[in-house]
């Protein structure tokens, strides 16, 4: 069974064909200032994902490409692929549904190892708010779609703040 949601990089690809034709680099490029935020996406999974969804008959190879380097092949969203973004779209995200994060991980593994939770959850604290200031204090003005990004990994570091005060309380 898996415990860890899976990343939908398959339909986020899907999504960033939807804006037309593209090779892998245009793909990784799209990703990563659609969520400026998250961890870049890797070259490797690129292709790697451009792969599966073309065996899966997602997206199809429209042409191959020497600009000024290296060979890139260019790929477009098929109509199945079509099918399964729309798909994808329709259906609400799915909920947190395990204490998974490494946040209660490392709390009850501190705990149960005879390690100070306290200091973890402070040092947790610290960060959580050092992070929180980067995104709110000092980040530039974004697009509204990177705003939203932005605000929903504000709003998971808020409530993660509310977690470590509840912990703190249950521990202390």
């Amino acid at each position: 069974m898996c415990i860890v949601e899976p990343v939908a990089t398959n339909e986020v690809v899907l999504a960033l064909l939807r804006q037309g034709p593209a090779h892998g680099y245009d793909l990784k490029r799209d990703h990563d200032a659609w969520f400026p935020d998250a961890r870049p996406l890797a070259f490797g999974q690129v292709y790697a994902t451009l792969g599966r969804l073309e065996k899966a008959g997602l997206v199809e190879r429209v042409e191959t490409r020497t600009e000024s380097g290296p060979e890139r092949t260019v790929y477009a969203l098929s109509e199945q692929g079509e099918h399964q973004l729309r798909d994808w779209l329709a259906e609400p995200a799915g909920a947190a549904t395990a204490s998974t994060d490494e946040i209660v991980r490392k709390t009850i593994a501190a705990l149960r190892t005879g390690e100070s939770p306290i200091e973890f959850l402070t040092r947790q604290r610290t960060a959580h708010l050092r992070r929180m200031r980067e995104l709110t204090v000092d980040a530039p003005d974004r697009d509204p779609a990177a705003r939203l990004a932005r605000d929903h990994l504000v709003a998971h570091l808020d409530a993660d703040l509310r977690w470590l005060e509840r912990a703190a309380e249950v521990i202390g």
